[in-house]
């Protein structure tokens, strides 16, 4: 943790090598993420509820997922980066260094202009925890702080996933935007509201609603059950198969000759 430490305070100063650079990404990624907002404000202008949610719950699950994402775009940026390192022929230093390549990865980029996403998802969970009636007890801030420590998690994963398929075709796949950023923009409503297809997807292939429905519904009274509010901590089974995923390119992998 020492070593790392001291890699986020060389990632801080390289970004503040260029103050205002910086405020201005930092700035565009907040105005960016608005937008999104925006767009929730204005469907509840036009409609009371979705699915008898209400804009205050809304907000509250958009939140949610929105902090997990961004938070795994801030520390984890290097996997969602990771063409750059083989192109660039980074990644045959890292295979020469005695650390362990995924920590390598990890302290290969950090983004800290995300926090200003960060920020605006701090603001909207505020407003969504001050807004809903929630009976909040232990078990309820429990569950909120797994919720978003699992989405942590499956992104990060999903991050894994785009990492490891870069062994065999170099450039990043964008497919992959569709469980990533696509995941974020979907996941500002429940995702029972997609219907019961979507949610089995996310259920059992890739486990969105383990850290954003089924905990939700307990958080927000539509459910008794308790042991909701533990489902996602099964997240991290979606860590097996994503670093098997990657152990199987690091062995198939070959120099991009840069």
């Amino acid at each position: 943790m020492g070593l790392y430490l001291k890699f986020l305070r060389l990632h801080l100063k390289s970004a503040l090598q260029y103050k205002l650079s910086f405020v201005l990404t930092a700035m565009a990624q907040f105005f960016i993420s608005f937008n999104s907002f925006i767009a929730v404000l204005f469907i509840f202008y036009r409609f009371p509820s979705i699915k008898t949610y209400s804009f205050s719950e809304v907000l509250l699950c958009f939140s949610i997922v929105l902090m997990s994402y961004s938070l795994t775009e801030t520390f984890m940026r290097g996997f969602d980066t990771f063409s750059r390192f083989i192109i660039n022929g980074d990644f045959d230093r890292f295979l020469l260094r005695p650390r362990s390549l995924v920590w390598q990865v990890v302290c290969g980029r950090v983004e800290f202009s995300k926090f200003a996403k960060i920020s605006q998802a701090t603001i909207m969970l505020v407003y969504g925890i001050v807004k809903t009636d929630i009976d909040w007890n232990f078990s309820r801030i429990l569950t909120l702080i797994l919720m978003i420590a699992g989405g942590v998690i499956v992104f990060s994963c999903l991050f894994l996933i785009y990492a490891s398929l870069c062994f065999f075709t170099l450039e990043g796949l964008e497919l992959m935007n569709i469980l990533t950023d696509g995941a974020k923009e979907h996941g500002k409503y429940p995702i029972d509201i997609y219907g019961k297809r979507v949610l089995r997807f996310c259920t059992y292939i890739v486990p969105y609603s383990l850290f954003q429905y089924y905990p939700f519904l307990y958080l927000t009274g539509r459910t008794d059950k308790a042991w909701y509010g533990l489902l996602p901590l099964l997240t991290l089974c979606f860590v097996i198969p994503c670093y098997l995923l990657w152990r199987f390119g690091v062995r198939h992998y070959k120099s991009a000759g840069s």
